[in-house]
């Protein structure tokens, strides 16, 4: 939840947690909800500890396992967007379309990342 418009107020401890119960609340639901997210998320488990495993340095770790978290807060993001669209109504709409579909497009390109990040560290090791 935003911040009152103006508000110098900090959040201080009680506010970092209630934004952290919302953040764990939105991970639930997309689980529940979101088959590719649930996909992405078994991917991620599966992958994350090979990302650790083979990363020869601190840096190739942090980007073999970061882009697989990139992907996962894209399909968050993208879950968002889907979830506003629909709560304004089931009709066709060509903006309504492609909002769906950029966001669709986001998760895309950042799994091209991962091939692209994964492949250029690990497939010279190989050759």
């Amino acid at each position: 939840m935003a911040d009152s418009y103006g508000s110098i107020v900090p959040r201080g401890p009680r506010g970092m947690w209630r934004a952290l119960l919302w953040s764990l609340k939105g991970l639930r639901e997309a689980w529940r909800c979101e088959s590719s997210f649930r996909l992405e998320v078994y991917a991620f488990v599966v992958l994350a500890p090979l990302g650790l495993w083979l990363g020869a340095t601190p840096v190739e770790r942090v980007l073999l396992v970061g882009s697989l978290l990139l992907v996962l807060g894209a399909e968050l993001l993208n879950s968002a967007i889907e979830a506003v669209i629909e709560r304004f109504g089931a009709e066709i709409h060509v903006l309504a379309g492609r909002a769906k579909d950029m966001g669709s497009a986001a998760v895309f390109v950042l799994m091209l990342n991962v091939l692209l990040v994964w492949g250029l560290l690990l497939v010279p090791r190989w050759l």
